[in-house]
């Protein structure tokens, strides 16, 4: 199976710069949907899933801070970079206080905000393997392992902490591999044969409370481990 493309958000209201940045991400291997206004954008992050978004401050019918303020209602841990035409300090102050990862300030160079959007991803990917992350974005579900919660639009789910214990496992190591001994040992205190067959209980279960989105897959490495892909 290949390798999943990153996929960025990117809310541009001009229209040639929108282009410009969507095309030259694309041909870097990135996967990018363009929205032209902050309603648009809003709409498309509650109905998809993202790696990263690019916002731009001044835009129509919703202004880049307050998509950014709602995005992170949603996802306290999304990461962000700022577009704006403005360079005045109460901009990138308000920019920074919202929980942006970067600022650019137009005009700037293509190339350097691949850089910057290589150096948030890199940062952002090292602190989800911190045992601190405790919310994550998985498809179209929201889990939070504290809460031991998982929630698909209006449904929730209370997980059992074993459940939890595993999937935040699962989410840590989104699309590398869970080892299999690992896992037993960490939740399960032991990797007796008994536990192992409990925890293929709790990987079935598992995929069933996340088959309401089709793009996540558990597979089960036989003789090493599972991987969550989406």
């Amino acid at each position: 199976m290949n390798q999943r493309k990153i996929r960025v958000m990117l809310a541009e209201d001009d229209e040639n710069l929108g282009y410009l940045l969507k095309e030259y991400l694309q041909a870097k291997e990135y996967d990018v949907d363009l929205y032209k206004d902050g309603e648009k954008a809003y709409k498309g992050f509650q109905n998809n899933y993202y790696d990263i978004c690019i916002l731009d401050v001044m835009m129509p019918l919703k202004d880049g801070f307050t998509l950014a303020k709602e995005i992170r209602m949603v996802n306290p841990s999304m990461p962000i970079l700022f577009l704006t035409a403005k360079s005045m300090k109460e901009d990138v102050i308000e920019g920074f206080a919202i929980g942006a990862d970067d600022y650019m300030t137009k005009p700037f160079s293509i190339e350097e905000l691949l850089m910057r959007l290589e150096a948030i991803l890199r940062r952002t990917r090292k602190d989800a393997n911190g045992a601190e992350q405790t919310l994550f974005q998985i498809g179209k579900y929201v889990f939070d392992a504290t809460k031991q919660t998982l929630t698909y639009e209006d449904d929730v789910r209370k997980l059992t902490t074993k459940e939890s214990e595993l999937l935040k496992y699962l989410c840590l190591n989104r699309n590398t591999l869970l080892d299999r001994n690992f896992a037993l040992k960490t939740i399960w205190a032991d990797d007796s044969y008994f536990n192992a067959r409990s925890m293929d209980v709790y990987i079935t279960k598992l995929r069933k409370y996340l088959s309401n989105d089709p793009t996540i897959e558990i597979i089960n490495v036989r003789g090493k481990g599972f991987k969550m892909i989406y």
